[in-house]
Parts: C-alpha cells; sequence; structure tokens
C-alpha cells in the first residue's frame, strides 16, 4: 500500500480493510494481530479520498493512545501528516490552536468529549474516527458522546470500531454496534483460516489443586455467619436473589440510594449494615478460597483495626463473633507455621519448571488483587535467576499503584529482560505493548470472557506459547472458569448470529440522523 513503510499488510488485514473502506465497521481481532495497521491503512485510504480533512483516533487511556502515535509515526513517510498527541495536559485554547494544523489526533475520549461540550471545535472537518478497545462503547461512556456528536457533524463520517472481545450477549454487541452505526462486523480468531498461519501453536493446561482441610474448616465457620447476615435480608424483604458478592453490592447501592433520598426507613437502615458485613464476609471467603492465606489474614486484621477505631457498629459486632476470631486465629496459626494456600507452591514449581527448561523465558503471572501480586512477586523472586515484579495501574486513594511513567519503566525493563516475570493485575489485560511472553498464568480464572481473551492474547503470537490455568477444586474458581468459558462461545454465536442479520439486511443498526438532532 502506498505510503506504508516497514510493513507488509496480511491479507486478513487487507480484507477487512476493504470491509471498512465502504462501512462502519466493528473489526474483532485477538490482541497481536494488527489492529492498529488496520485503523492506519483505512487513515491513509480516507486522507487520500478527502484531501486537507482529519483522522481522530480514541484509546481509554492515554499510554495507549501514545503507542498508536508511536506506531502510526512508525509506518507513515515523516511529510505525510502532521500528528498530535491531545491530553488533558495541555491546556484547553493550546488544544484549540493544535486542532487546526493537526491532520490526525490521538488522545482520550474524555478530552476530545469535554472540548466538543465547550464547542472548542467542530468534527466537521473529520473523514474518519477509530474507537479502540470499542467494547467500552456502552452506556454513557464518552465514546457515546463523540461518536454521536461525529455522526451529527461530519461531512464524510467514517467510524472504524477496534476491539479484541466485545462481550457475550447480543443485546451488548447490538448495543456497542448501534452507538458506533456499524453496518459490518469483521470477526478473526485464533481458529480462522486466513489468521492460522500467523500464529503460533498455544499449549492449554488446566491445573486443578485440592482446597486443603484446614482451609475448608475455616471455610464452614465463616459460611456460617454469612448465611446469618443473608437470612437477616431475606427476613427484612430486601434480598430475593442469590447472595453473590455482586448481588451484595447491587443491593447496598440500592437502598442507599433510596435512603439518600431522605426516605428513613428503619428496615433499610438495619438492612444496609447487615449487607455491608455480608459483602465483607464474601469478600474474605474469595480470599480464602481463591487467594493467599497472607491476603486473607491481612483483610480480617484490618477489619479488627476498623473495629478497634470503632468506624462503624456493623463490624464492631462482626469481629467479636466467635466464626470470625475463629477464622482470624486459625489464619494465623497456619502463617506461624509458614503454611500458605497451595496455589502458591504450585505456581512457584511451575515457575521453576519454566525457567529450567529455558532460562530467558518471559512470564506474566495475571491476579485480580494488587496484594496478591506483591505476594506473589516476592515469593516468585525467591526462585534462581527470576526477576519478578509487580504490575499494577495508579494508586486508589491512599493505596499504593504505579504512574503512567513508572508502568512504561516496567514495560522496557520487561522488554529488555532485566525484568522476566510479570505479576500483574488487570493493567496488563487491555491495549499496552507488552512484549511477547512465552508463558501467561491465570492465578485464578475470571467470569469475564472478554477480560480471558485478552489474558490470553498475551502470548502464542510470533512463539509457541503457554497459557496455564491455577484452578482450585470446589469453589468459585472452578464456577468462574466454566462461565468464561460459556460466554466466550455465547460471544462468537452472538457475533455471527449479527453479522448474518447485517449482510441479509435484517437489522440496521447505522444511527438514525434524526436520533442525533
Amino acid at each position: 500500500m502506498e505510503f506504508l513503510k516497514g510493513i507488509t499488510p496480511r491479507e486478513y488485514q487487507q480484507k477487512i480493510l476493504e470491509t471498512c473502506e465502504h462501512k462502519n465497521c466493528l473489526v474483532i481481532l485477538p490482541t497481536g494481530l494488527g489492529k492498529t495497521l488496520i485503523a492506519l491503512m483505512l487513515a491513509i485510504k480516507r486522507m487520500r479520498d478527502f484531501p486537507g480533512k482529519k483522522v481522530v483516533l480514541l484509546a481509554p487511556t492515554r499510554p495507549l493512545a501514545e503507542q498508536h502515535l508511536a506506531s502510526f509515526k512508525k509506518h507513515l513517510p515523516e511529510l505525510f501528516a502532521e500528528m498530535n498527541l491531545f491530553t488533558g495536559k495541555v491546556n484547553a485554547s493550546q488544544r484549540k490552536k493544535i486542532w487546526q494544523t493537526t491532520d490526525i489526533i490521538f488522545s482520550t475520549p474524555q478530552c476530545v468529549a469535554n472540548d466538543l461540550r465547550k464547542g472548542l471545535y467542530s468534527l466537521n472537518d473529520v473523514c474518519l474516527l477509530i474507537e479502540d478497545e470499542a467494547h467500552r462503547c456502552i452506556k454513557n461512556y464518552d465514546y457515546n458522546y463523540v461518536s454521536q456528536q461525529y455522526q451529527k457533524q461530519a461531512q464524510h463520517p467514517r467510524i472504524l470500531g477496534l476491539t479484541a472481545s466485545p462481550g457475550s450477549t447480543p443485546q451488548k454487541i447490538k448495543e456497542i454496534c448501534r452507538n458506533l452505526s456499524v453496518e459490518a462486523v469483521e470477526l478473526r480468531t485464533r481458529e480462522s483460516e486466513d489468521v492460522k498461519e500467523y500464529l503460533q501453536e498455544l499449549k492449554f493446561e488446566k491445573i486443578m489443586i485440592d482446597f486443603p482441610k484446614e482451609l475448608e474448616e475455616i471455610r464452614q465457620a465463616l459460611l456460617t455467619l454469612f448465611n446469618r447476615y443473608v437470612e437477616e435480608l431475606k427476613k427484612r424483604n430486601v434480598l430475593f436473589e442469590y447472595p453473590s458478592k455482586i448481588n451484595l453490592i447491587n443491593l447496598q447501592k440500592k437502598m442507599g440510594a433510596t435512603l439518600s433520598r431522605g426516605n428513613k426507613n428503619f428496615n433499610y437502615l438495619l438492612g444496609m449494615s447487615a449487607c455491608a458485613q455480608a459483602i465483607k464476609i464474601q469478600h474474605s471467603l474469595e480470599l480464602l478460597e481463591t487467594q493467599t492465606i497472607q491476603s486473607f489474614h491481612t483483610y480480617l486484621k484490618g477489619l479488627l483495626n476498623q473495629a478497634s477505631k470503632k468506624q462503624s457498629k456493623g463490624v464492631v459486632k462482626l469481629v467479636i463473633k466467635p466464626e470470625f476470631n475463629y477464622a482470624y486465629s486459625q489464619a494465623n496459626e497456619l502463617l506461624a507455621k509458614n503454611k500458605e494456600h497451595p496455589k502458591l507452591k504450585r505456581l512457584i514449581e511451575i515457575v521453576e519448571k519454566e525457567k529450567s527448561k529455558n532460562p530467558n523465558t518471559k512470564i506474566i503471572v495475571f491476579t485480580q488483587f494488587r496484594e496478591t501480586a506483591a505476594i506473589i512477586s516476592k515469593n516468585l523472586n525467591k526462585i534462581k535467576d527470576a526477576s519478578a515484579t509487580v504490575f499494577i495501574g495508579q494508586a486508589k486513594k491512599q493505596g499504593v499503584g504505579l504512574n503512567q511513567k513508572e508502568q512504561k519503566q516496567i514495560i522496557n525493563d520487561f522488554s529488555e529482560g532485566k525484568i522476566n516475570i510479570l505479576c500483574a493485575t488487570c493493567i496488563a489485560e487491555e491495549g499496552l505493548d507488552i512484549p511477547e511472553v512465552n508463558t501467561v498464568i491465570f492465578y485464578e480464572p475470571i467470569p469475564s470472557e472478554i477480560r480471558k481473551i485478552q489474558r490470553a492474547g498475551r502470548t502464542a503470537r510470533l512463539m509457541k506459547g503457554k497459557l496455564i490455568m491455577l484452578i482450585t477444586k470446589k469453589t468459585r474458581d472452578e464456577a468462574y472458569y466454566y462461565v468464561s468459558r460459556s460466554r466466550e462461545k455465547k460471544m462468537h454465536r452472538a457475533i455471527s448470529e449479527i453479522q448474518d442479520d447485517l449482510a441479509n439486511g435484517k437489522i440496521n443498526l447505522k444511527m438514525k440522523q434524526k436520533t442525533l438532532e
């Protein structure tokens, strides 16, 4: 393709581009299969067809927007276009000036949405809007506002959505498509015929781990306590669903909203307290079943500290319960004997084995919780020639975290081999240009098919890869594993149906102009 330097498009990228040239398109492609190149080729095509018009590429985070800018600069001739990054750090009047002279703008959706609300500039002369990680294009996320304004204002609108996974329900996929006025969906998976040849073999290993008797005893004590709070919520006629952590959090929000509107319902006041304690026990059970005894113990200790400071009457009542004290003292005792969750021991064995087979191996261990990431990193650093580090997002409130500069440095060190194991939370799932790894390990399964697909996409692109999942038997680990598998299958079925319906004209997801006015 003219103007493209240092890279040759693959056949499937060319095919997808042909669709994108003529229709607003949602492109669903596994991580590492070149979504950015499709965006780049479409940008070249649109700017040639509409000289003097602009391209806007939006990504959910600044590092991701920077990454796209670097990629465009690398593969376009220097004088092809003026390219700039929009961030909140550049003041508004400056952004207004930059907009006038820039051909391709890279930004977060929040930044452009705020500017549009203030009327700093118009999208009138934008000939292509690209929204990366398009699975976020739901509800009131700023992607939607920018997309709507673009369709209202642009003379020559064309929209491209990019994602590794849009979600499992037809409703959610249709919502994304409707918000982007999608006319075609291009889907490729690791199994697609035109993609297979570009991918390496991915071995999947599911490791089942017994839940120890000592932890089962602690679990039973906490379940007794948990069931009492659940019974109370049912008697108060506020809980009608299965008492999962998410359902309890939603119930808490609902009761909180009613009370904040001035309705001093005494039943709700007492229900709020019971619900808050039930959520705390659910969380502690999750840590006990799926994480480490250390993180479970730290959490209980935190509740004891809250109680000693009398921060909440409910917590004061919770920590004096015999079941709570039993759980805390048992965890104390196990740690004193250097006992840990068997998952941690198994993880160390796996990493040792991988390192002995290949001393230069690069590994990502994914976990849900920051504290678990820190505990894993500390333990893996005891292995010969292992250099593990924690890779997490920015600080939450008073918590610890890594700023974007620190995250970049870690990725550089990982690329250069100074670090060979990343112990990462969800920050490493989406978008960031993390180098190819030999092995991806899930410390626990996750129910989200979007996140599962993104995590797995970190390996087996340029070289053979391995995906290992640790699952504790008879815990929520098993349930989450089957949930994400089932959702992934549902996702592919739903996308196929929507593709067929779009192709046969059975549905029209293009946003009608009148709905925008």
